[in-house]
């Protein structure tokens, strides 16, 4: 019977260390206490979310100007604002309209970095592969590239 009296001792060791620990009490600072901080503030992401406040003005008579001059040529309108940068294709995502980019500064718009962008149509995405030098044009109300250009 010696395993069962060594089974025994260990298990009321351990039982009676553990029974002995106690958890230093919660501070305010841990999320666990209920007079924690709720979370922190989320980092809201501008990530094509671009309102006009993100833009730089344009000169209202300028804007007009090109306005009546493209009337007169009878050139389309645009549906809205639109700016363009030059980068490399990351990678593409056709089943979800999707390409990532990395570009330089858009002036006035955005600084350089790599990101993603809704296409639309998805058709600019044929032919796209990694590393492919391209000129693009973002839609800034619908949020999208609508012009993809190979540049290599």
């Amino acid at each position: 019977m010696k395993f069962n009296d060594d089974f025994f001792a260990v298990t009321l060791l351990v039982l009676a260390g553990c029974a002995a620990y106690e958890p230093p009490p919660l501070t305010a600072s841990h999320p666990a206490h209920p007079d924690a901080a709720v979370s922190p503030a989320r980092f809201v992401s501008k990530t094509l979310a671009y309102t006009k406040a993100d833009r730089a003005p344009a000169e209202p008579v300028a804007a007009a100007q090109a306005e009546t001059h493209g009337q007169q040529h009878g050139a389309p309108l645009l549906a809205g604002p639109t700016v363009v940068g030059e980068g490399k294709v990351i990678a593409t995502v056709p089943n979800a309209s999707q390409i990532v980019v990395e570009h330089g500064e858009i002036k006035g718009f955005m600084e350089a970095m790599t990101m993603g962008y809704r296409v639309d149509p998805p058709s600019l995405l044929e032919g796209l592969k990694f590393g492919d030098q391209v000129r693009f044009t973002i839609d800034v109300p619908k949020k999208a590239i609508v012009k993809i250009e190979k540049l290599n």
